[in-house]
């Protein structure tokens, strides 16, 4: 007599089912995600100002002279550096383009060899991301700390 064991796996149809189901899940997630991502690169471009703006600021005190953090050309969303006081063909730091965002600030931030921004106005630059759900501000006071906000200057 021949015992015939039950079937192991599993069918067409279930695996078709689960695949539908999975593709329709993705499909309503995909706009959630994309807003998930442009809200981190606006953060990220945020923090990376702000980190250039802190090193800006402490190569001015540390070689006691001025130093200026300045746009390239096309503007903040083109990208940022910060040349070398003392050696022009080797700037101190070098940042690259923002894509699918706008800056909006000042023409350049010029620190003083106390580390004071050689302005009256406290300069402030206005981020923002395609698709982001808000902007985001980085401010610099009088005495050259910057600060971030979550929403816009």
């Amino acid at each position: 007599m021949v015992t015939r064991r039950p079937a192991h796996g599993f069918t067409l149809i279930e695996l078709l089912t689960v695949v539908a189901i999975t593709a329709i899940l993705a499909g309503m997630a995909a706009p959630a995600f994309k807003s998930l991502v442009a809200t981190q690169r606006a953060r990220a471009t945020t923090t990376d100002l702000f980190a250039a703006l802190l090193l800006a600021r402490s190569e001015a005190i540390k070689r006691d002279t001025q130093v200026t953090l300045q746009p390239v050309t096309g503007g903040w969303q083109a990208g940022w550096t910060i040349p070398n006081p003392s050696d022009t063909g080797h700037p101190v730091a070098n940042h690259g383009p923002v894509t699918g965002g706008t800056i909006t600030g000042p023409d350049s931030v010029v620190y003083l060899p106390n580390g004071r921004v050689a302005t009256d106005t406290a300069p402030s630059f206005d981020i923002a991301v395609d698709g982001a759900s808000s902007h985001r501000c980085v401010q610099v006071d009088l005495s050259g700390r910057p600060r971030m906000q979550a929403s816009g200057c």
